[in-house]
């Protein structure tokens, strides 16, 4: 009996949890998503391209918010047993308040195993899997970047400035700067058409002039019409993979000198980028340890009795408490790689808090 009243907690738990995840998690997303647009409007970048990177940067947001989405729902499904008299079931069924809370605790060493797994393995894969479709993907919405009165620059060695767009489609006098090759080239066009289909996207120069420049040799001629090729052009974007897209296991040898030539990532480990390595090894592996802390903050509702006068005044202080506490896991996290004792407090302060925490609570449940 006492198993069964536990898995319907869980369960009840669990699947407000997880849909509040989802949905907080669709929101956020949706948010960063529009942000995102800028890969289409300002890096010429396709639709398809911008879909997929999005869809992709999605565990990220699911790992950052998880620990406050997992304290609300917590705090919310012990708040509603207490308002609708549920919680009584484990009183008089024999679990002790101190039982149930060793309980909860337990349960979410589960929910911290998940968020090390996500912070660790699931989100960095998908984000470096992001920057990967975005290092191979071409320019495709470039035609419709090109606008009059505005130097064009998203593709890498190349500029664009157009004068005037005429309203048949065709341009007027049109500049441009090429420096994808060795050589450089300017390009200057009294006339230009775009023609842009699935096959091709040509620029046609007409009436101008080109100046090559080549080490210490310079060519200038003229023409009546080229056409300068605008098919696989390379963005600006950013495609060198961060520190928070790398392997685990790659930022761990990083840390420890320990280098393999089959590392697909060039990383200089230096003093200032291990200081970064560990912040970010710090985020993924220690800090989902304050989520046994934060449950048993939230077990200190168990404590107080609804019918008593200081009830919500006590609630809101446990909720206040728990803000607090994932507030300082947020802050602290910054100063986390500072030095070897920043480090080390970072890792004693929850198991510090815990102690403390769970003998106040042992104390208090004895008399509550």
């Amino acid at each position: 009996m006492k198993k069964l009243i536990f898995r319907k907690f869980i369960l009840d738990h669990t699947k407000f949890l997880f849909s509040s995840l989802i949905i907080m998690s669709v929101i956020i997303w949706t948010i960063q998503a529009v942000n995102f647009f800028d890969f289409v409007t300002e890096d010429g970048h396709g639709l398809k391209v911008y879909f997929f990177y999005t869809i992709l940067n999605f565990p990220k947001i699911t790992h950052r918010i998880l620990p406050f989405i997992y304290f609300i729902s917590l705090f919310y499904i012990i708040r509603q047993y207490e308002i609708k008299n549920e919680i009584n079931i484990f009183w008089i069924n024999g679990i002790s308040k101190l039982k149930l809370a060793k309980e909860l605790v337990f349960y979410s060493f589960i929910i911290m195993v998940f968020q090390i797994l996500i912070g660790s393995s699931i989100s960095p894969k998908f984000q470096n899997d992001a920057r990967s479709y975005l290092k191979n993907s071409n320019v495709d919405f470039f035609t419709s970047l090109l606008k009059q009165g505005k130097f064009i620059n998203i593709t890498k060695g190349l500029t664009i400035f157009i004068n005037k767009k005429n309203k048949d489609g065709t341009y007027s006098e049109i500049f441009l700067e090429d420096s994808l090759s060795n050589s450089s080239k300017m390009i200057y066009a009294k006339k230009a058409i775009l023609i842009d289909d699935a096959n091709i996207k040509v620029l046609q120069l007409f009436n101008g002039k080109v100046i090559n420049k080549n080490l210490s040799k310079v060519n200038i001629f003229e023409f009546e019409k080229i056409d300068f090729n605008l098919n696989n052009l390379v963005s600006n974007t950013i495609t060198v993979p961060k520190i928070q897209e790398m392997k685990t296991s790659h930022l761990i040898s990083c840390f420890v000198d320990n280098i393999k030539k089959k590392i697909e990532f060039v990383v200089d480990c230096n003093k200032d980028i291990k200081t970064e390595i560990k912040q970010e090894l710090i985020k993924r592996l220690v800090k989902p340890i304050y989520i046994p802390l934060i449950t048993l903050l939230c077990c200190y509702q168990f404590l107080y009795s609804r019918f008593k006068t200081n009830f919500n005044k006590k609630i809101n202080y446990i909720f206040f408490a728990n803000f607090l506490l994932i507030l300082l896991s947020e802050v602290s996290l910054r100063y986390s790689s500072k030095s070897n004792i920043t480090t080390f407090l970072y890792l004693l302060i929850p198991f510090v808090l815990y102690v403390i925490f769970y003998l106040i609570f042992s104390a208090k449940s004895k008399n509550a």
